[in-house]
């Protein structure tokens, strides 16, 4: 070949729908995939977006038992399907999610604006079978769990925005944007209470995600995914919060924020031009002459 062969910047690697083809996963699997690290990606150099290497799709392809292995890895269920993989009624099932004993990886919202929540086959199948959790499956549930579900807890949402954090630091590439994902979980106005340089709070507003789940801005579907993205608990507040805190001192430590450029100060105004000859000075000719003129 010749020294002059110019290399194509994107022959190393695919877009993601191209690569979700060739790993055999429907762009839902794929996604799930990214999400969980079972795929790595790489930032799609100055166009944005994310993109997979070549070498990536080549190591998950020569992976035993690819592609089911693969696609059994992001199997996502619903409660009628996990309780059925964990042998146990679906109210049952429930009060373990409730409790933060299965972690959800993903939810949606039904057309009554229900919120489903799926779990991965593979972690309730893990739970499941290991011994120690028997006493969980059958029988009366201990007091103290049973007390705990009484008052209401519900820990589901906490540990879907915990795992969520997760992906999203994986995929930032600079404290801003590590910065930015922990700002989404919180309110705007506990953001401003620990950010309150308004040109940061712009800054890192370009980092905040997106709702995980697609719905009308403005609409009751829309404030309920927003309700479940935003902390709630007194403790993850305060973990989000300090957490924001410290990464936002490495991200000024590494590029402070934009700000705009001073305006350059006003030129001074001249005076209007004098003729050739007569300086610029009061007149001061006038009473000589008036006296003259009297003598």
């Amino acid at each position: 070949m010749s020294g002059n062969t110019v290399t194509r910047p994107h022959s190393t690697s695919c877009t993601p729908s191209r690569a979700a083809r060739e790993l055999d996963l429907k762009r839902s699997e794929f996604d799930l995939a990214v999400h969980l690290g079972r795929v790595r990606t790489v930032p799609d150099e100055g166009e944005g977006g994310r993109r997979v290497a070549r070498a990536e799709i080549q190591r998950l392809r020569s992976e035993p038992r690819f592609p089911e292995a693969l696609r059994a890895s992001v199997r996502a269920v619903g409660t009628g399907e996990g309780a059925a993989l964990m042998g146990v009624p679906p109210a049952r099932f429930t009060r373990l999610a409730r409790l933060g004993l299965v972690v959800p990886v993903r939810f949606y919202l039904n057309r009554y604006r229900v919120v489903v929540w799926l779990y991965l086959a593979d972690e309730i199948e893990q739970f499941a079978t290991d011994g120690t959790n028997a006493f969980l499956l059958a029988g009366r549930t201990p007091e103290v769990l049973r007390s705990q579900l009484a008052a209401g807890v519900d820990l589901r949402p906490r540990n879907w925005r915990g795992r969520h954090l997760g992906f999203l630091h994986r995929q930032a590439e600079n404290p801003w944007q590590r910065a930015g994902a922990l700002a989404g979980f919180l309110d705007p106005l506990q953001v401003a209470e620990i950010v309150k340089d308004p040109y940061e709070r712009s800054h890192l507003n370009r980092f905040r995600p997106g709702p995980p789940a697609h719905s009308t801005p403005g609409t009751p579907a829309a404030h309920l995914v927003e309700k479940i993205m935003t902390a709630d608990d007194p403790d993850e507040i305060d973990w989000l919060s300090y957490d924001l805190e410290r990464t936002l001192d490495e991200a000024r430590a590494e590029q402070p924020a934009p700000r705009p450029s001073p305006k350059p100060a006003p030129t001074p105004l001249a005076g209007p031009p004098q003729p050739p000859g007569r300086p610029d000075r009061p007149n001061r000719g006038l009473l000589p002459w008036l006296r003259r003129r009297s003598g």
